[in-house]
């Protein structure tokens, strides 16, 4: 993930849940006692009590684990990783994996991410912490009531999550079943595939199961389905592919068997015909399917400049002004919008 390495795509929103948290320093004679004063000397601790008016060293811990989970870039991140250690020995990752799982069935998502990213900056390596992780983002990132930049990052750090799952630790199905939707959810149906089929391979010797004891779905059905609806997708992706590669004979030929039917209204198919056909020099068809492809995506500035080129190429200045005007419509009614949504 982006926070291994100094950078932090979800910090901005996870630190606001540690918003007032109190921060103090331990007494002298408390660190000293723990053989931690050099460690903790004129360092401030996040501190709770409970309805005791106490707190133990595990609650520091937690609160620490918190910290440094909502902003891993914190300025003493490696002094509270380390008392984490210290406090937790090897149990640091199984007992912060378990706060975020608490967190994640309590329905507080954004608070499991914190924990789960805690046990990761202390052994990126982890199973579970890393896919509860992957898990817990994509609960984030599902909320409808979110802003699509919130979405963006939490969706990206999921995914991020779940390929580096599958890397470290092959043999784990379950990391294949979430990457491969992750996959599906961004279109790349040739990648879902592929993973989807490591899936299987990887479950094929038990039955895997998800639901509660009122449905119970069994994985390798639903994906073995799942990877029987794919066929038509992969091979408009691969005509797609060959398209952007320079292959536009090929990949044009594969498209057009999808002009008719359930596909004829997802506007990339008509932008990549088009695409192919003003490479073939046929230039009233590529005309045609850009004008498809923008009554699906009226607002798609990329295939209005496609179709400024377009006219410039053939001599039509008057339809390349048009265009070109539209565009302009269009980008400045996205930055008032903008504008807008800054001062509310």
């Amino acid at each position: 993930m982006q926070f291994n390495n100094g950078e932090d795509r979800i910090s901005e929103y996870l630190s606001m849940l540690n918003q007032g948290m109190l921060f103090d320093e331990l007494d002298d004679r408390y660190l000293k006692k723990m053989g931690m004063y050099e460690l903790l000397d004129g360092i401030p601790i996040p501190v709770s009590v409970d309805e005791n008016g106490e707190m133990t060293t595990a609650d520091i811990a937690i609160n620490m684990a918190r910290v440094v989970g909502g902003d891993t870039n914190f300025i003493y991140k490696d002094q509270y990783l380390e008392y984490i250690k210290k406090i937790s020995g090897d149990q640091a990752v199984p007992m912060l994996t378990a706060e975020g799982a608490k967190a994640a069935d309590t329905g507080n998502s954004e608070l499991a991410c914190m924990y789960f990213r805690a046990a990761l900056l202390i052994d990126p390596k982890a199973r579970n912490p890393l896919y509860l992780y992957g898990r817990a983002c994509k609960e984030c990132y599902e909320d409808d009531a979110k802003e699509e930049a919130y979405v963006g990052r939490f969706k990206a750090e999921s995914l991020e999550a779940f390929e580096i799952l599958t890397i470290i630790h092959p043999k784990f199905s379950m990391g294949y079943y979430f990457l491969g939707y992750a996959y599906l959810n961004l279109g790349l149906y040739m990648k879902a595939k592929l993973t989807w089929e490591d899936f299987m391979k990887y479950s094929e010797e038990d039955e895997i199961y998800i639901g509660n004891e009122d449905e119970t779905i069994n994985l390798t059905e639903e994906i073995r389905e799942r990877l029987n609806g794919l066929e038509e997708p992969v091979l408009i992706e691969n005509g797609c592919n060959l398209i952007i590669s320079g292959d536009f004979k090929d990949g044009k030929e594969i498209l057009e068997r999808f002009c008719k039917g359930r596909y004829e209204d997802w506007w990339p198919l008509w932008y990549h015909l088009a695409v192919a056909e003003v490479s073939l020099g046929n230039f009233d068809a590529a005309e045609r399917n850009y004008k498809k492809a923008l009554v699906l995506s009226p607002s798609n500035t990329e295939i209005m400049t496609e179709l400024t080129d377009l006219y410039v190429s053939v001599g039509d200045e008057v339809n390349a002004e048009k265009y070109r005007k539209k565009i302009d419509i269009v980008r400045n009614n996205l930055l008032s919008e903008t504008n807008i949504i800054k001062e509310n």
